[in-house]
């Protein structure tokens, strides 16, 4: 097991490579990259199709048991590792984050997929009988179209990659008032974004409802709505993730994390993780190294 959870970079992987975007048949890519078996991140989305296979993945250290006709979809940043029993196959592909902003007119138009949230539950779909075959053709087009040079050959590409998660997005089953008005869609991802580049300074929903100029009120009401959760939740959340992502690295102190989180010291730091998370660091870090 490596100290440290490294990173990788889309030119590190083989397949069909066009504009930023690799696809693969996921049983050679498997098999040649060994490494990724292990926990690590990448700087690109990353989607894997099970037509076949057995064992586990564990995403931002929650774990699905890996079944055929299974999709998951992670995104830049996100911890993973693959735990497999005999052979696997099925598809993979992998695109950079800029990969649709010369395209498409939302820049930010990915976001509005559930299963791009970085919410791992929403992350991982069970595909039905009925659409097995419209989505594998799909990936089945992709592997062609990525090894013609015709004209629009690029842009098909990514005509196909909507299409399919069009397609996919209307399996997911809405929850109940969960209709998002653009406003407060709006107001949403620029509350996630700020705790992405803030939870470790900020971490009262105060000072968020202050940068999004709305009520602390406003942001709970809307966080509940939305997500399920208060506000203080989701930045809290975002707090312990980190603190997991971080705890993997064995070259890194705990007291070292603790400051990288802006805990006033160590004691609080761990207080805090064993209430939110049920073991200490020191015991978070022994039972996740020993899977």
């Amino acid at each position: 097991m490596k100290n440290e959870i490294p990173i990788y970079d889309i030119s590190s992987f083989t397949g069909f490579r066009k504009e930023d975007i690799i696809v693969s048949r996921f049983g050679p890519y498997s098999k040649t990259h060994q490494h990724l078996h292990y926990a690590h991140r990448h700087s690109f989305y990353h989607i894997v199709l099970f037509t076949e296979g057995a064992g586990h993945h564990s995403i931002d250290f929650e774990n699905f048991e890996v079944k055929p006709w299974q999709i998951y979809f992670m995104i830049p940043g996100q911890v993973h590792s693959w735990s497999f029993t005999g052979a696997v196959d099925g598809y993979v592909i992998n695109f950079s984050s800029n990969y649709f902003q010369s395209f498409l007119l939302l820049t930010d138009y990915l976001q509005k997929f559930s299963f791009f949230s970085g919410v791992v539950r929403d992350s991982v779909l069970e595909v039905p009988e009925d659409c097995r075959q419209a989505i594998g053709g799909i990936f089945e087009e992709l592997l062609i179209a990525g090894n013609q040079s015709k004209r629009f050959s690029d842009d098909y590409i990514r005509i196909l990659l909507l299409k399919m998660f069009i397609m996919l997005s209307d399996l997911v089953t809405e929850k109940p008032g969960a209709y998002v008005t653009s406003y407060n869609y709006t107001l949403l991802k620029n509350f996630q974004q700020l705790i992405e580049r803030n939870f470790a300074e900020l971490r009262l929903p105060k000072a968020y409802a202050e940068l999004l100029y709305i009520t602390p009120n406003h942001l709970n009401a809307l966080c509940n709505d939305l997500l399920g959760m208060p506000a203080g939740e989701v930045i809290r959340n975002r707090v312990v993730l980190e603190a997991k992502r971080l705890l993997v690295n064995l070259d890194l102190p705990i007291s070292e994390i603790s400051l990288q989180l802006n805990f006033n010291d160590n004691s609080y730091f761990t207080k805090f993780f064993k209430k939110y998370v049920g073991q200490t660091p020191e015991e978070f870090r022994k039972h996740t190294l020993k899977k």
